[in-house]
């Protein structure tokens, strides 16, 4: 049996590592992108955020398809499945 000993905490990991940055949020029905300015335990605060319909190939410059959503825009933080740092 393998177990974990010890926990080691980590300051400005994850989505708080991203603040200031663009980025894209892999949500349980939609994907977001824009830019992340705020995070706290509940929702994530993007602003001039997209809704992302069609990424396109992940080396393109921009989205294949997307529209704008007023800003700030939230996002549910228990619905985001994955996220990272987004050129687009």
């Amino acid at each position: 049996m393998k177990k974990l000993v010890s926990v080691t905490e980590v300051e400005d990991e994850g989505l708080v590592a991203l603040l200031g940055e663009k980025v894209m949020l892999f949500c349980m029905n939609w994907v977001y992108a824009g830019v992340l300015v705020g995070v706290n335990d509940s929702f994530v605060q993007l602003d001039d955020a997209k809704l992302v319909f069609d990424t396109g190939k992940p080396a393109a410059p921009t989205f294949a398809e997307a529209e704008p959503l007023p800003s700030p825009w939230y996002v549910h933080a228990a619905a985001i499945e994955s996220f990272g740092k987004s050129g687009r």
